[in-house]
C-alpha cells in the first residue's frame, strides 16, 4: 500500500509542465455528482483559457441513447487538494452540441440573472450552510450508530466533544482545510443535532459563485468520504422518527428584487 500511496502522492511539477484538469458537474438526479480528468499543456488561471469537454449523457440520465453526447463548459476552477501542484477542478455546466442548456441545467438561467447589471450592483452576499449526515458504507446507518440500534437521545451531540458525542471528526476536519486549500470561502464547521451529522458554511461569497463554491465543496467532501469508506448523504430526512434533518440554509442581503434572485441561488445549489 505505500508504494500506491506514494504514487497517488506524486509530484508532477518535478518531471513535466503538464497538469490534470478534474471536470466536474451534477448529474441527472440533480443531486449527484459526476467527474473526470485530462491532461492539459500547463497552469491554467482562468475558465475562459480551457477547452469544452464532452461526455455520454445517456450514461447519467441526461441524454437519449441515440443522442446522447453532452458538452461541458468551464465555468470556476479551484486549486485541487488531492493531486496539488498546478493541478485544478474544473466545475463545468451541461449544454446540448447546438450550444443549448441541457434541463438539468440550472445554472444557465442562474447565470443570466447574476450578471444582470442591476443584480451586480447589488452586491449581493450569501451564506450557505450544508448540513450532511456521514454514513456506514455497507449498511447506510449513520456513522457511530450501533447496527440495528440507536444512540442517546438528542442532545450532547450539537457542536460535542469526545468520543461518544462526535463521529467523524477526521473527515471534517479533512474537508475543512482541503476547502480552503482549494480556495473555496469555507468560513466554518460544527456537529449538529443529530449524532453522525455535521455541517459547514460557505461564505459570504458575492453571486454565482457562491453556488459554485457550495458545488465544488461537496464534490471535495464525497471524495473524501469515498477515501474513508464512509456514505455521504444529503438526505433532508435520513432517519426517519424525532431525528433531526439535514438542509441547506441560505442567508442573504437583503436589496431590492433579491427574493428573485435567492429563488434562482436555491435552483442551482439544491432543489429537495
Amino acid at each position: 500500500m505505500s508504494a500506491l500511496a506514494d504514487l497517488i502522492n506524486l509530484d508532477l511539477s518535478d518531471s513535466t509542465d503538464q497538469i490534470i484538469a478534474e471536470y466536474i458537474w451534477i448529474g441527472g438526479s440533480g443531486l449527484d455528482m459526476r467527474s473526470k480528468a485530462r491532461t492539459l499543456s500547463g497552469p491554467v488561471k482562468d475558465p475562459s483559457e480551457l477547452p469544452k469537454w464532452n461526455y455520454d449523457g445517456s450514461s447519467t440520465g441526461q441524454a437519449p441513447g441515440d443522442d446522447s453526447e453532452v458538452i461541458l463548459y468551464p465555468q470556476a476552477i479551484f486549486k485541487d487538494p488531492f493531486r496539488r501542484g498546478n493541478n485544478i477542478l474544473v466545475m463545468c455546466d451541461a449544454y446540448t452540441p447546438a450550444g443549448e442548456p441541457i434541463p438539468t441545467n440550472k445554472r444557465h438561467a442562474a447565470a443570466k440573472i447574476f450578471s444582470d447589471p442591476n443584480v451586480v450592483a447589488e452586491v449581493t452576499w450569501y451564506g450557505i450552510e450544508q448540513e450532511y449526515t456521514l454514513l456506514q458504507k455497507d449498511i447506510k446507518w449513520p456513522v457511530g450508530w450501533p447496527v440495528g440500534g440507536f444512540p442517546g437521545p438528542q442532545g450532547p451531540y450539537y457542536c460535542g466533544v469526545g468520543a461518544d458525542k462526535a463521529f467523524g471528526r477526521d473527515i471534517v476536519d479533512s474537508h475543512y482545510k482541503a476547502c480552503l486549500y482549494a480556495g473555496i470561502n469555507v468560513s466554518g464547521t460544527n456537529g449538529e443535532v443529530m449524532p453522525g451529522q455535521w455541517e459547514f458554511q460557505v461564505g459570504p461569497t458575492v453571486g454565482i459563485a457562491a453556488a459554485d463554491q457550495v458545488w465544488v465543496a461537496r464534490f471535495i467532501l464525497e471524495r473524501i468520504t469515498e477515501l474513508a469508506g464512509v456514505v455521504l448523504s444529503l438526505d433532508p430526512k435520513p432517519i426517519p422518527g424525532d431525528w433531526n434533518g439535514a438542509g441547506a440554509h441560505t442567508n442573504y442581503r437583503m436589496e431590492k428584487d433579491t427574493l428573485k434572485i435567492v429563488g434562482q441561488l436555491r435552483t442551482w445549489i439544491l432543489t429537495l
